[in-house]
């Protein structure tokens, strides 16, 4: 029977293609996802700003369809508003329209907390400024970030096609440079879901990024206690 452990609403910030068709694949059979999408596209500043009431309405879209929770994913958009706003806004939705709404962000600090992470590096495709406010949100919720580096040299709209040793490698540097407990690898606009497990096994930390987090904390709202492999730590870890 389809939709029979449950139906994710989803709002995709982009309309890039790789990272939803990740989450479908990776959620327990039996849970049906919908989707609904912002149109974020030259991934500034003044656009994150407005997505936010963008993704408010596509919320509402899919509660009306009946789902049993809504996911926002992206993470920028949230990044830059700050901890308490997403706190504030996640709180309002959910009373709001009587179904868990959840950010990217608020259930990446939920793993690294439940991974008992303290301290971690954050590798970013973004440049420039906006690292910066990335970085103190993580601040604001109680973690220390050792560093933010960029991995240089790739266009907001080319992200997708960052090869996975690249992530690989950027992401080794960043822990080595910086140190941690964990490394945060930061948006989903990159294939960076199949480098987990093997740099979790060659540096020792876990490694969170928006997918991982998104499909552990799905399957712990709907309650579904089904480990998955092959993908780090954190999806091996029961909700």
């Amino acid at each position: 029977m389809y939709c029979s452990r449950g139906t994710v609403g989803v709002v995709k910030p982009t309309f890039r293609l790789g990272s939803l068709e990740t989450y479908i694949r990776l959620l327990p059979e039996g849970v049906c996802v919908a989707p609904r999408y912002v149109g974020v596209r030259a991934g500034t500043e003044a656009e994150f700003d407005e997505a936010i009431a963008v993704a408010e309405s596509r919320v509402a879209e899919l509660v009306e369809l009946g789902v049993d929770l809504v996911l926002i994913q992206g993470t920028p958009p949230i990044l830059l508003k700050g901890y308490r706003f997403d706190g504030d806004l996640t709180e309002r939705l959910t009373r709001q329209h009587g179904v868990p709404i959840l950010t990217a962000t608020t259930v990446q600090v939920e793993a690294f907390r439940v991974l008992g992470v303290e301290r971690f590096v954050i590798l970013s495709y973004i440049q420039g400024a906006m690292n910066a406010k990335f970085a103190h949100f993580f601040e604001q919720a109680g973690f220390t970030v050792t560093g933010i580096p960029e991995l240089e040299g790739v266009a907001f709209e080319d992200v997708g096609d960052i090869p996975a040793e690249d992530i690989y490698d950027g992401a080794k540097k960043a822990l080595l440079d910086h140190g941690g407990e964990g490394i945060c690898l930061l948006g989903a606009g990159w294939d960076c879901l199949p480098v987990i497990e093997s740099l979790e096994e060659e540096l020792g930390v876990p490694v969170i990024t928006n997918l991982n987090a998104e499909v552990w904390a799905t399957r712990k709202r709907l309650g579904i206690d089904e480990p998955v492999e092959g993908f780090g730590r954190l999806l091996r870890t029961l909700p």
